[in-house]
């Protein structure tokens, strides 16, 4: 660490290097670690709105687990064995951006392998201006966009109909074939520039040499250029899913009736329900569940956190 911090002061000069180590540590502390422990104390606290105020910080104003409990099982008139809503909903959330990872990743590899082995010139900058430009329209403006097209009376229904595919429309929105499509397309940048940031550095002549010895395009990206690629794709899955996983506007917009996110009974408990330490639990339990399964997978696929930056 210390010849590391030598090396940068050398590199960068100490009044440039002393600037930038200050700003990512105030950035990381102030908006990344202080807020999740203020999260975490208020996730072990009683509600305060339901708290004679004369007695907080009181004897009786201690840590609680209270609010996991009512998670786990709900509230002491549950009939159920737990609590059914919530905890469907969360699993169901969690599979959903798995789903959403896995579509993302099996779209995005071909871009990024094309993008970074084979377009050139003007081809690959068309290709790279085509990717950014939609992205300058704000993202509420694209989940609505969605909800047009995939509505029931919207484009794709009128297209399909027009074509004789379908003889009534389809509500893609009540199936959810809209929020995985929406969620798809949103975080798409987020997965195509990592791959792509890794497979450009790839050595044309590896690739070369197995076709030459005559391996498949198949067996070529499966024994070459996926292994070498494994850090960008590890880095846009972990990106993918838990930025999907924590959504909040496209299952609010493009949801259907029963497709609540684990996200919006979070947002419930913040504002309708004004209950901070319930929904602070909930968002802790989403936020290290997400990060257990993401160093889970890349405790599998054998891919090292330091990596993930090469």
């Amino acid at each position: 660490m210390l010849g590391w911090l030598r090396w940068f002061l050398a590199r960068n000069g100490v009044a440039l290097s002393v600037y930038m180590l200050g700003a990512v540590a105030l950035w990381v502390i102030i908006m990344i670690v202080l807020p999740q422990l203020f999260m975490l104390d208020f996730s072990f606290r009683h509600n305060w709105q339901q708290m004679d105020p004369s007695k907080m910080g009181g004897p009786e104003d201690v840590y609680t687990l209270v609010n996991y409990h009512f998670l786990a099982y709900g509230s002491p008139n549950n009939p159920d064995p737990f609590n059914v809503v919530d905890v469907t909903v969360f699993f169901r959330t969690i599979i959903a951006a798995v789903f959403v990872t896995i579509f993302d990743l099996a779209i995005c590899y071909p871009i990024a392998y094309y993008l970074a082995q084979v377009a050139r010139g003007g081809k690959a900058r068309l290709l790279v201006l085509s990717l950014i430009i939609p992205f300058w329209v704000n993202e509420l403006l694209r989940a609505f966009a969605f909800r047009i097209l995939f509505g029931e009376e919207g484009t794709i229904n009128a297209m399909l109909m027009g074509l004789g595919i379908l003889s009534q429309p389809i509500d893609f929105v009540r199936e959810d074939v809209a929020l995985y499509a929406g969620l798809g397309y949103a975080y798409i940048l987020l997965m195509i520039f990592p791959i792509y940031n890794v497979v450009e550095s790839l050595d044309k002549n590896q690739i070369e040499a197995a076709r030459d010895m005559g391996a498949s395009w198949l067996r070529i990206h499966r024994r070459v250029v996926i292994p070498f690629a494994k850090p960008g794709i590890t880095s846009g899955c972990t990106m993918v899913f838990m930025l999907s996983a924590g959504a909040l506007a496209a299952p609010q917009i493009l949801g259907g009736p029963s497709s609540l996110w684990f996200t919006q009974i979070i947002y419930q408990w913040f504002n309708t329900g004004s209950n901070w330490p319930r929904g602070s639990a909930y968002a802790i339990v989403l936020m290290l569940t997400c990060v257990l399964l993401v160093l889970a997978v890349m405790k599998i696929f054998k891919v090292k956190i330091g990596e993930i930056g090469r």
